[in-house]
């Protein structure tokens, strides 16, 4: 493929635009021409004095231009159309990664120009000889995220050279569209039939020690993702997120919480070109913070790497996945407020009323609702409040009236109703369907 910096002859009016210091070129119809200068994590958007009118026609042309030397570097495995379809084409040229838009894609015609910033190696990140360590063992799921332009891809293109020339494993790419800047011998596989899926049946045929799967945006990329891994081979991917705890939660729900340690176990995240975070996860049957022993239950530590703090945890909380923080100074209260929420919006759904909550215990909690809705929630010999508790995982629950609600700051503070009519709509709506388990159903048609 590609190596940094090079690409065939372009159109002179393009090649004049593509300066030392240009990451991407912004062409767009009746527009003047803008560029991205400078390094990574401080690149600028810059608009370009031009006498030159950049229009449909000229546009156009350009991309013919661009296409005929596609078709003159065929002998260059690095020169090829990527994508073709009706408004769109995406052509890559040595370094370059070249889109062109048109209507009814598109607005209007543009071409945008993408080249990388640096070519970096592993070593150049001065990284702590622990994580240095850890990214050695090719056989780990392994997140890179941080924003658009942040240095995620270069990180990723450095740990895939780390470990075919370092290590000696054997490391191929799924990308869409292919634009890693690697060494000739790691080979970049495409959407196969348009389809990434199908990539990754044939991965599995070429044995890889370890894959990159750049961007990786969509559900269903990560339910790929999570195949991958699972079948045994070593995988990074590539992933926007403001944190390292966004990308975790971003895999949350795509896969079964019992196996989100063992999809994913590291979690790199970066900014401006510099990694500012890593995260381990682990797996473990414990009580959540805050929660005595007989709530014991598999929960997901994040964990600082490499101090080993343990930042927040996941875990299965009635019919949600909390994700909680862990502080040492109040391991308590976060845990709480977390249930409260969970408590009100399931009654809520359940029954069609608003309530508040206050937590006795870290097993029990009272809950205060309208006078006139007390028997709705207990129901005949206490059937549905009963109901109720095993849904919430075995939590006691004590029914009182809001007028006998205490004045404390330990009582949610969520608002009941903004006026009497909003809580006369409330307490008129004893049934609502919506959300209602199966349990609940049962229990209210005794």
């Amino acid at each position: 493929m590609a190596k940094h910096g090079e690409h065939p002859d372009l159109p002179s009016e393009l090649e004049e635009l593509l300066e030392a210091d240009v990451h991407t070129i912004f062409l767009k119809a009746d527009c003047p021409p803008r560029v991205k200068r400078g390094t990574i994590g401080q690149l600028k958007l810059v608009e370009l004095e031009s006498n030159d009118s950049w229009d449909n026609l000229r546009l156009e042309s350009l991309q013919e231009s661009l296409r005929t030397v596609v078709e003159e570097n065929q002998h260059r495995s690095d020169c090829f159309l990527e994508i073709d379809r009706r408004g769109c084409q995406v052509l890559q040229l040595g370094d370059l990664r070249i889109t062109c838009a048109s209507p009814p894609f598109s607005d209007a015609r543009e071409i945008t120009v993408v080249r990388p910033v640096a070519k970096l190696s592993l070593s150049d990140y001065n990284l702590d000889p622990k994580i240095v360590e850890r990214l050695s063992n090719h056989h780990r799921g392994v997140f890179i995220c941080g924003r658009p332009g942040s240095g995620k891809t270069t990180l990723a293109q450095a740990i895939a050279e780390y470990l075919d020339d370092d290590i000696g494993a054997m490391v191929k790419t799924m990308e869409a569209p292919r634009d890693l800047q690697l060494a000739e011998r790691i080979t970049q596989y495409a959407p196969l039939e348009g389809d990434l899926e199908k990539t990754a049946e044939i991965i599995f045929l070429v044995r890889p020690d370890f894959v990159i799967f750049d961007e990786v945006r969509r559900a269903r990329d990560f339910e790929i993702f999570a195949d991958v891994r699972l079948a045994g081979v070593g995988l990074l991917g590539v992933t926007h997120a403001n944190s390292a705890l966004e990308a975790i939660q971003r895999l949350i729900g795509k896969v079964e919480l019992g196996l989100v340690s063992q999809v994913l176990d590291t979690v790199l995240h970066v900014e401006s070109g510099k990694i500012q975070q890593v995260l381990e996860l682990r797996m473990t049957v414990k009580p959540p913070s805050g929660m005595q022993e007989e709530l014991a239950r598999p929960v997901i530590e994040v964990v600082e790497f490499p101090t080993g703090k343990v930042t927040h945890e996941m875990f299965a909380f009635g019919s949600e996945l909390a994700v909680v923080p862990v502080t040492e100074a109040n391991q308590k209260k976060p845990l709480q407020q977390l249930a409260q929420k969970q408590l009100i919006h399931t009654i809520r759904q359940w029954a069609g009323v608003h309530v508040r909550v206050q937590f006795t215990s870290d097993t029990a909690a009272t809950v205060y609702a309208p006078s006139n809705m007390i028997s709705t929630l207990v129901g005949r010999g206490g059937d549905n409040v009963r109901a109720l508790q095993d849904q919430l995982g075995g939590l006691r629950l004590t029914i009182e009236s809001l007028d006998d609600m205490p004045d404390s700051d330990d009582v949610s503070e969520h608002s009941i109703w903004s006026d009497d009519q909003d809580r006369r709509a409330y307490q008129s709506r004893a049934y609502e369907q919506h959300g209602r388990s199966k349990k609940t159903r049962k229990g209210r048609r005794r």
